[in-house]
This record gives structure tokens, C-alpha cells and sequence, in this order.
């Protein structure tokens, strides 16, 4: 049996949560899913987790710490840099965007509203976190 992907979707909106699960679902992905809704749990959270997500999925509009902040956290821990980071949220401004960018995320998604979108959404996160566990065998070789 296909190993399960691993996420963890930082996410405040109970509503998106049960979207990305349903189109989880909806494209036949075996997965485990953590969630965290308040921004100030997730450094603590990836700091004593056993196993590190293979991706993490995130909201930049968050209470108690802002999506920016977890961003930079995430990105200056060394520990951390590799696990590719999809940001799926409902802004679509310009200064967001260059923003997740420089700071190296892996894809920049404004929440669809379709159910089309939702299902393109799964495969952009399917992609990059195969992707990525590629990389991550190629190195261990």
C-alpha cells in the first residue's frame, strides 16, 4: 500500500479545511493531515513533532501570529527549510505574492472557488511534495 502523504495544513477556517479534505478525497490521496488553526502552535508544534511534514499547506490571514511571521520562522530554521511550503489563501495581492516568493515557498494559490480549482489545487500539492520526496531520495543515494 502506497505510503500516506503526510501535510500539515495551517489553516483558522473550519469551512477550508473541510474543502481540502473533501477534493483529498474527491482525487483518491491517501493522506494523514495535521491542522493547526492559530498561528502561534505551528513553530512549537514543528519544533517537537516526531516525524516533519513532507508538506505544509498555509493560510497567511491567521490569529495570534500572521501567516508572514510563520513564513520567516519556518524559513530561518535550518531544520525546516526543506519541507516545501504551498501557500493557499484568499489574498491575491501583488506584495503578497513577491513576498512568499522571496521567501521561498514552494506555490502561491488564491483559494479557488470552483470545484474544478479545488481539484487543481490537489495536484499542485500532490506535485510538489512528490517532487520533493524525490529530491530527498536522490540525496540519500
Amino acid at each position: 500500500m502506497k505510503k500516506a502523504l503526510d501535510i500539515l495544513l495551517i489553516e483558522d477556517d473550519i469551512d477550508d479545511v473541510d474543502l481540502l479534505k473533501d477534493a483529498l478525497l474527491e482525487n483518491h490521496v491517501h493522506y494523514q493531515m495535521q491542522v493547526i488553526m492559530e498561528g502561534d502552535k505551528v513553530f512549537s508544534y514543528l519544533q517537537t513533532v516526531e516525524t516533519l511534514p513532507e508538506i505544509i499547506v498555509m493560510d497567511l490571514n491567521l490569529p495570534k501570529t500572521d501567516g508572514k511571521e510563520i513564513l520567516q520562522e519556518i524559513k530561518s530554521s535550518f531544520s525546516l527549510t526543506q519541507i516545501p511550503i504551498v501557500v493557499l489563501t484568499t489574498s491575491s495581492s501583488k506584495e503578497d505574492i513577491d513576498y512568499c516568493h522571496k521567501m521561498g515557498i514552494s506555490k502561491f494559490i488564491t483559494k479557488p472557488a470552483t470545484i474544478d480549482g479545488w481539484n487543481a489545487t490537489i495536484h499542485s500539492i500532490v506535485h510538489i511534495a512528490n517532487a520533493s520526496q524525490k529530491q530527498v531520495s536522490e540525496l540519500n543515494y
